[in-house]
């Protein structure tokens, strides 16, 4: 995950649910490198991912903003295989 400067995002609170869910399942923090992982159970399934709101601000600026994704990405897995995927952060 990358800020509006194209570097890591540490510290973002990160949600997945399945689609089907109305309330998210998992509960993440992205790391120092912008990452983070979940294992979700093996099988053909649809999740959403979303980043809730999170204090940035520029280097050399004393001003915060808080930074969200666009939108929700959808992540379709089909058994048991790994998937990555990148959300890029706006102000």
């Amino acid at each position: 995950m990358w800020g509006p400067d194209n570097q890591p995002v540490y510290g973002a609170k990160v949600a997945v649910r399945r689609s089907d869910d109305k309330k998210a399942r998992w509960h993440l923090v992205s790391d120092h490198n912008g990452e983070f992982a979940q294992r979700v159970p093996a099988g053909k399934a649809d999740y959403v991912v979303w980043v809730e709101s999170v204090p940035w601000k520029r280097p050399k600026s004393s001003k915060v903003k808080h930074l969200a994704a666009a939108s929700a990405v959808k992540v379709h897995i089909e058994n048991d295989e790994r998937t990555d995927i990148g959300l890029h952060l706006t102000e």
